[in-house]
């Protein structure tokens, strides 16, 4: 993995925070940032199997000494301040996110805690405590979106550029879709093809930016390394893939091995999917960083005295498990989310 000298330097010889260590990501992460030499490697998760099995991965190549293991939630904001207090990380990558779109659109608020609360929460923290470096995994999907998930990581986004300042930088990289990470439509057909079909493709014309974990873990520790102030940024990506030629080009592949034929069947879009996902919205635009392999977006912004106001009605709202509110306060901070029909008839059921 080719990582640029300032990425090394983020690294060593400083305390690193990862969040969502046990995930897809994040254990890839925490296996890329070991061999740069930080003085200490935090890996903090809320799932006990996923974090157990980074632990017991890394004990078996590096001393225990070089990392601590701790089982929690970032929205916990005291379990929070307890970490910071007791290790003083110098940066923190920000992997943990709930990303399964269908799944989160029918679970919203748990979704809009995790994603928006919890990083909003940890983008303060790190702010308070003098943290150096954020970085947030972010993705293509908080683009225009018409999820919550997405909903959730574009005001994910909002959070770190309220918080970013000239101590502490803050940061987002949007990737898209990760192949093999946990969930993704790659080892969901492989499995399908292994069982003999069908394999299930939402629509004919549905496309993909897609990026391998080697490829993702290396464009997150690079944001880590620009030395330009924090914001959000985009990789330089190639065309975007067709999801059907991906399933065809996989059949083919066992259909050389086998002479069973594999059928392709077409489920329909779910409730939060694209045809087609973007990097930029429409008011937004891109320019060159001291790195050709990525790009800052020029974005909209909030007040930071409206962004604060309406975070504490969000919170509440969570709190409350009012869902009427918390869709009003996502679409005041995110004014270009258009909620799907599924979470427009929850809404309207909960407003009766």
């Amino acid at each position: 993995m080719l990582t640029s000298d300032a990425a090394n330097r983020t690294a060593s010889g400083r305390t690193v925070l990862l969040t969502g260590a046990g995930g897809s990501i994040g254990s890839a992460l925490a296996k890329a940032i070991l061999p740069l030499k930080p003085r200490r490697l935090i890996l903090v998760d809320s799932s006990e199997r996923n974090l157990n099995e980074i632990d017991l991965e890394l004990a078996a190549t590096v001393d225990r000494s070089l990392y601590a293991s701790v089982l929690g939630d970032i929205c916990d904001a005291r379990l929070l301040c307890e970490i910071f207090r007791r290790y003083r990380p110098e940066v923190v990558y920000h992997a943990a996110a709930f990303k399964h779109v269908p799944l989160m659109e029918s679970n919203p608020l748990a979704v809009v805690r995790n994603n928006a609360l919890g990083t909003h929460n940890l983008a303060k923290t790190c702010r308070a405590e003098g943290v150096a470096v954020l970085v947030m995994v972010s993705t293509d999907k908080a683009v225009d979106p018409i999820s919550v998930m997405g909903a959730s990581k574009r005001i994910a986004e909002l959070a770190l550029l309220r918080w970013n300042n000239s101590k502490t930088y803050m940061s987002a990289v949007r990737l898209g879709n990760v192949l093999a990470s946990q969930g993704s439509v790659l080892p969901r057909f492989v499995h399908q093809i292994s069982r003999g079909g069908p394999v299930t493709v939402t629509h004919p014309d549905v496309t993909r930016y897609f990026l391998t974990i080697d490829e993702a873990v290396e464009l997150i520790l690079l944001v880590a390394g620009l030395e330009e102030g924090g914001g959000i940024f985009v990789p330089q990506l190639g065309a975007p893939v067709k999801i059907l030629d991906l399933a065809l080009q996989l059949i083919s592949d066992a259909r050389s091995k086998s002479a069973k034929d594999i059928p392709v069947s077409f489920t329909g879009l779910r409730p939060g999917d694209k045809i087609s996902e973007e990097f930029l919205s429409r008011s937004e635009s891109a320019e060159p960083t001291t790195d050709r392999r990525l790009f800052r977006v020029r974005t909209e912004n909030i007040p930071a005295s409206r962004f604060d106001i309406l975070m504490e009605e969000l919170s509440r709202s969570i709190d409350q498990r009012i869902l009427p509110s918390v869709m009003e306060k996502l679409c005041a901070i995110v004014p270009e989310y258009r909620p799907t029909k599924l979470l427009q008839r929850a809404w309207q059921a909960s407003s009766v």
